[in-house]
């Protein structure tokens, strides 16, 4: 297998391949790349709110939190892992290879999904990092910090986030996995740093005096954590375990990335919620940059700001690559670089809209996450079952979208799998409530019941989802 200075001698390297699947000879990772994949992509600042959100406004004390932090990110990120298995078979992007469960035409549905997904996860990286930049340059120049009263620098800001973010994933695979294990060092070191400080201002005596909430809250809060961790990657994580060697065990792969995102997101997210014990208005900041910095001594802004920025810019490199082959596995003629520019160009004026024009930011953010947290858990389940018998990907069938294709099926839509994710979607959504307090953009029939009212409408569109797939028959046709 080659080493990791292999694989970082081809760092300078343009990416050249597309979303055609990787040659046997080429697939020489191992997991350890992937485990400095996932810790980096998880080492931004979101994961304070998240554990801001489960105190303040689900009512759990630091302990509860600590355990549905380790629950709903080890645990979401150990199934990112396991779909990342099917990555290593086929040595395709996850949303290519779901072209032979969903048809060629079929898989359409779940593409557009992911797509949404990863746009709108840039979109939070952006505009969060826009105002960590903004807050730089009011310290450093003495410019206004609101976004609104300096449109123009505002627009600057968003423009070298994203520039910054197109040089690293517009390259590739091999530069990406370089920089994203380098770079967690440097932006790890001073998180730690931003922590230890950050520590200094917790109110304890709070901390201690908060009275347990009950089970069903901390139920709903692994729902909101595997919602907003790991449940959004799933269907990315083939995208780079594409090109592990077919030596690696499956184990690795799951153990890589739930320890690889979970250590960081456990530290973040009991952080968060500690914070929160003592001023529960950070989880509902417009502008959560802003309101850790303002729990930071003066001297320690700087060092916050950017480690505040790298985090967030090592969490959209891996987004950003993965919309790209999200963009051509919709059949978009064009090269995979120019697919990663187009990206960028929306997520820049989504940034440009929730700075300049919107006036909340994380109520969206929450509510966002909550609904797309259901039809991409529904994939999993379709997807998830199908890979339990298939074990084998046709490398000319995935790339094949006429009738010649062996994943055709019937006018290249496999029914039974894509009535399986609609019904898992459809069942899931009777019992969801999208969005916090008073910004609530969707609320289901069955939201107020026991299950809808404990976050549980993603487990029951995975078992619906999965379960209906298999009932159908799909998972007997998998090895085609």
């Amino acid at each position: 297998m080659a080493t990791d200075t292999a694989v970082e001698s081809r760092a300078g390297a343009l990416e050249t391949r597309g979303i055609e699947p990787v040659p046997e000879a080429e697939r020489t990772g191992r997991p350890g790349q992937l485990f400095w994949v996932w810790f980096a992509a998880n080492i931004s600042i979101l994961g304070l709110p998240l554990g801001a959100t489960l105190v303040a406004i689900q009512g759990l004390t630091f302990w509860q939190a600590a355990i549905v932090a380790v629950i709903g990110s080890v645990g979401s990120f150990a199934i990112v892992g396991a779909v990342s298995i099917a990555g290593r078979r086929g040595g395709a992007p996850g949303l290519t290879l779901s072209r032979a469960v969903f048809g060629v035409h079929g898989n359409a549905g779940p593409t557009v999904v992911s797509l949404l997904s990863r746009l709108g996860w840039e979109t939070v990286n952006t505009t969060t990092a826009a105002f960590a930049l903004l807050s730089l340059c009011a310290i450093v120049f003495g410019t206004a910090s609101d976004a609104k009263a300096t449109p123009v620098l505002t627009i600057a800001c968003i423009a070298v986030f994203v520039a910054c973010t197109v040089v690293v994933s517009g390259l590739g695979h091999a530069v990406l996995i370089a920089v994203q294990r380098w770079a967690t060092w440097i932006f790890g070191a001073l998180n730690i740093v931003v922590a230890v400080n950050l520590v200094a201002t917790i109110d304890w005596s709070a901390v201690g005096a908060a009275e347990p909430a009950s089970v069903g809250a901390m139920i709903a809060g692994v729902g909101t954590i595997a919602a907003g961790t790991g449940i959004g990657w799933a269907n990315a994580s083939a995208d780079m375990s594409r090109y592990q060697s077919p030596a690696v065990r499956n184990g690795s792969l799951v153990l890589s990335a739930a320890a690889g995102a979970g250590i960081p997101l456990v530290l973040l997210i009991g952080l968060g919620s500690l914070l929160s014990a003592g001023d529960p208005t950070l989880a509902q900041a417009d502008d959560p940059v802003a309101a850790i910095r303002s729990m930071l001594p003066a001297w320690m802004a700087v060092p916050y700001l950017l480690a505040a920025f790298g985090g967030l810019l090592l969490s959209n490199h891996l987004s950003v690559y993965s919309a790209g082959l999200t963009t051509l596995t919709l059949g978009i003629r064009i090269k995979r670089v120019y697919a990663v520019v187009v990206d960028v160009i929306v997520t820049f004026a989504g940034a440009a809209y929730f700075m300049l024009v919107a006036d909340n930011f994380y109520g969206p953010f929450i509510a966002f996450i909550s609904l797309l947290a259901v039809p991409i858990t529904a994939w999993v389940g379709v997807f998830g079952v199908d890979m339990l018998r298939r074990r084998h990907y046709d490398p000319a069938g995935l790339m094949d979208l006429r009738r010649t294709s062996v994943y055709w099926y019937r006018a290249g839509i496999e029914p039974r799998a894509l009535l399986a994710w609609a019904a898992g979607i459809v069942t899931g959504y009777l019992f969801t409530t999208a969005g916090t307090g008073e910004d609530v953009w969707f609320t289901g029939p069955f939201a107020n019941t026991w299950p809808g009212q404990n976050g549980l409408g993603w487990l029951i569109t995975l078992v619906v989802a999965g379960g209906l797939y298999g009932l159908l028959g799909g998972a007997r046709t998998a090895s085609r």
